[in-house]
């Protein structure tokens, strides 16, 4: 039986989340100890769960320069400068994400970064135990209860406090619902998804443009490819689960090419193996999980998916887990008081990973519906230019949330007053030559404050 020590931690799930606390924590001479189900993926690979590519943006870069591990990471990484948006009729179009290269995004693979977080967590001086799954906890003489998944053993864990970094299926989370009401409520999307690959060409290189996020939007349906260092590229479809299409009416390999073949024609040659895809990959489920509380008083807290699980739309997801691990690990150094900290974590963190929540789910509406739209079009054009007109007050929402640190639910705010001012400016013209710019330079004069945290303006990145 393990006895903690006073700056022990016991943290569930060894994924990204759990990886990189670990290694904040280790680094600041804690005592952790990482408890993961799954077998170490160094030593028998990758064998996640969700494995849609990640887009890694400022906020999760900033949290790994605090562990030291930028370097590392971005040795894997591929530039993403913007959309790629692919038409029905095969034509396509960039839609930068900012200015210029260095307002860009990066395509990562989940098991790549996994695997270069654990080693880092473990030079650390994180422990980390694999194959121990967490079957029950008993929060009043903080036992924790481990099944090895290998040999069914038991194994039986003294802990001072639990930190629950074990994704969107956690057990801690369920252990803790079984202690009192965390007010959890899990909203499902109608949509899900199904993941395909395009492999590299005859010469091993990209068969597309390597530097961009590709999208095919089709109104309530869209697929995307994000690139891998191996230059292949990640595929998701995107589909409902009921009407048609639909992951209703499209079930088998033959009907899913009949679909590619009439929306998605430009990319068929580009997917050799697509049948063998369709028919080896389960369709993965889209939801978004909501609690009132994220924790129990000095005994365990929740972290990333584990607390806030979103879809996948705008990127976000590992990016808002990672300010989680750094937020933490800094209210845990700054009070010995475990509850004050878990307790000043959740209040910090809550609005903004609600935020960021609804604006994935929102993100979803954009890139499958708007992203060829006229009108959006030239809303983003006119975002654009008020971006140069009004330096430091009118930023674009999607600065604000990749390539600022400003808090989520601060970004939500202003993009809102934003969307409308866009809405209201372009109503009815179609060319930037049209509008009252006189009434809306006064609107925004009167409706936005200037941020200090702007790139290229000399704020903190």
């Amino acid at each position: 039986m393990n006895k903690p020590a006073d700056r022990s931690l016991t943290l569930i799930g060894a994924g990204l989340a759990g990886a990189l606390l670990a290694t904040l924590l280790a680094r600041k001479g804690w005592q952790v100890d990482v408890f993961e189900k799954r077998g170490d993926p160094r030593q028998q690979g990758y064998a996640g769960g969700r494995s849609i590519n990640l887009a890694l943006a400022e906020r999760g870069r900033h949290a790994l320069r605090q562990a030291d591990a930028d370097e590392a990471v971005m040795r894997q990484a591929v530039m993403m400068r913007g959309r790629m948006v692919h038409s029905r009729e095969g034509q396509v179009q960039l839609q930068r994400y900012g200015r210029d290269d260095s307002e860009v995004i990066w395509s990562i693979h989940r098991g790549d970064l996994n695997i270069t977080l654990l080693d880092l967590a473990e030079q650390a001086g994180a422990r980390l135990h694999f194959h121990r799954r967490l079957d029950q906890v008993d929060f009043e003489r903080r036992l924790a209860h481990f099944t090895d998944e290998q040999n069914g053993g038991a194994h039986l864990v003294e802990f001072q406090s639990l930190v629950g970094a074990d994704g969107a299926g956690s057990s801690l989370r369920a252990a803790m619902l079984r202690e009192r009401d965390l007010g959890e409520r899990t909203e499902f999307l109608d949509h899900s998804y199904k993941e395909l690959e395009i492999p590299p060409d005859a010469e091993g290189e990209f068969q597309i443009e390597p530097n961009a996020l590709h999208i095919w939007p089709r109104g309530h349906y869209m697929c995307i490819a994000l690139p891998n260092d191996e230059k292949t590229f990640t595929v998701t479809l995107f589909l409902p689960n009921a009407g048609e299409p639909s992951f209703a009416s499209v079930t088998t390999p033959a009907q899913a090419r009949a679909l590619f073949e009439r929306d998605f024609a430009d990319a068929i040659p580009l997917i050799p193996a697509l049948e063998q895809d369709w028919q080896r990959n389960p369709v993965g489920l889209l939801a978004t999980l909501y609690l009132d509380s994220w924790h129990i008083d000095e005994r365990a807290v929740l972290l990333g998916d584990a607390a806030h699980a979103m879809v996948p739309f705008h990127g976000q997801g590992m990016n808002c887990a990672f300010e989680d691990c750094v937020a933490l690990a800094e209210h845990l150094q700054r009070t010995p008081d475990r509850a004050a900290a878990f307790a000043a974590f959740e209040r910090e963190r809550q609005p903004n990973a609600a935020a960021i929540q609804a604006m994935a789910l929102e993100n979803y509406v954009e890139m499958r519906d708007k992203v060829d739209d006229a009108d959006f079009l030239l809303q983003r054009a006119l975002e654009r230019t008020l971006q140069e007109r009004h330096p430091g007050r009118f930023v674009p929402h999607y600065t604000m949330v990749s390539f600022m640190r400003i808090p989520y639910a601060q970004a939500l705010e202003r993009s809102e007053i934003q969307r409308e001012l866009l809405v209201q400016a372009t109503r009815g013209h179609d060319s930037l030559e049209q509008i009252d710019w006189a009434a809306l330079d006064a609107q925004i004069l009167q409706r936005l404050s200037v941020l200090d945290d702007v790139p290229g303006q000399g704020g903190p990145r």
